[in-house]
């Protein structure tokens, strides 16, 4: 063996073992700023055409640009979540002992129009019946232990409100620097994986960029939207707690599991006290906002970016169970990203030539 090439190939391992001791250290070192830097990057890649929009009419002037996109993201999103997850840590203990007395709740008898449903009416009277023919608890019994287990996971991390306001006061400082250096710090990217893959690297940034405002124009705002909605027809039907109900769906509908379970526990409530009227309009306005995010997700995506709505979904779930609520983002841009590449690598090649039958080379 060359003594030449031996000496290059420990050169080239030194190198790697360097670089990436250096990649794991900056990593360590960086590690109580990265959910906000994560945070940060993403919200603001998101607004960034609002930002354009605002520095266009403050005559090109991007400090202006960048105070008032800071307000708005204090009074959009800092404030209107700080205020749900301070909620739900201030009455836990209520929540905890509601959700144990639950065994000890008696469900009436359904009314009579539930079987007139179209469809489904028949078997959710059906269903309704047997569980109030179960007597105190009856099904409620059995899930109790469910229910209390998601509800203390839920309660324990909501009540880190001391975390969740440093992590806040870190993405917005790290936010308004990205506005007011968000072409520089473009550029960098951009320069990067040019470096690294050419223009695939390239069509690739600017595709996780276009994700990313997908993932916040259809996951975001409507869970917004149907938690307002909600909480407005809780509060209008006179439904207690209906403060603390809207927050646990904005928890809920950014997880992606809508805002009916809070919403149908005011129906019950509203039918257990003799309100069959605002029950029942309840439970209407209920299924409707239940199914809005049917109608305004994909609208509100498919002028994000044009993906397939179920890859966005099947990120958004999936990264929220590997990575936590900013995995609503990251899931959606990994899968987004990767699609990309793999397609762009699979057309490289040639498209084969069909074989035709019967050939003599190829049998029948």
């Amino acid at each position: 063996m060359n003594p030449r090439q031996s000496a290059d190939i420990a050169r080239i391992l030194l190198i790697i073992v360097i670089l990436a001791g250096l990649m794991i250290g900056s990593l360590y070192i960086l590690r109580p700023f990265l959910p906000g830097l994560i945070w940060a990057s993403t919200i603001v890649v998101a607004t960034w055409p609002v930002l354009l929009a605002i520095q266009r009419r403050c005559g090109g002037r991007r400090w202006i640009a960048t105070i008032a996109m800071l307000f708005l993201l204090l009074f959009v999103i800092v404030l209107p979540l700080y205020q749900a997850i301070a909620t739900l840590a201030l009455h836990s203990g209520a929540i905890m002992d509601t959700i144990k007395s639950l065994p000890d709740y008696t469900l009436l008898a359904p009314p009579g129009w539930i079987r007139s449903i179209p469809l489904v009416g028949p078997r959710i009277a059906t269903e309704w019946q047997t569980l109030s023919d179960a007597g105190a608890g009856g099904l409620l019994a059995r899930l109790e232990p469910y229910i209390t287990g998601a509800a203390r996971w839920l309660l324990g991390h909501a009540a880190i409100v001391g975390v969740f306001v440093m992590h806040m006061l870190i993405t917005v400082i790290i936010a308004g620097i990205l506005y007011f250096k968000g072409d520089v710090a473009a550029d960098f990217v951009l320069r990067f994986f040019n470096r690294l893959a050419g223009q695939r690297g390239m069509s690739a940034v600017r595709l996780a960029g276009m994700a990313i405002r997908a993932v916040a124009l259809g996951i975001v705002v409507t869970a917004v939207v149907q938690s307002a909605l909600g909480g407005i027809g809780l509060w209008i039907a006179g439904v207690p707690a209906a403060g603390i109900l809207t927050a646990l769906m904005v928890m809920l509908c950014l997880a992606q599991l809508g805002p009916l379970l809070p919403m149908l526990g005011g129906v019950a409530w509203l039918f257990q006290n003799d309100m069959k009227l605002a029950a029942a309009v309840l439970l209407v306005w209920a299924l409707v906002v239940g199914t809005l995010d049917n109608l305004l997700r994909p609208i509100l995506i498919k002028r994000g970016v044009n993906l397939s709505l179920l890859l966005i979904l099947a990120g958004v779930l999936g990264g929220m169970f590997a990575f936590g609520i900013v995995g609503l983002f990251i899931g959606p841009v990994i899968l987004a990203v990767t699609q990309t590449l793999l397609k762009a690598w699979i057309d490289e090649a040639p498209a084969p030539v069909p074989v035709e039958a019967g050939t003599p080379d190829q049998g029948p």
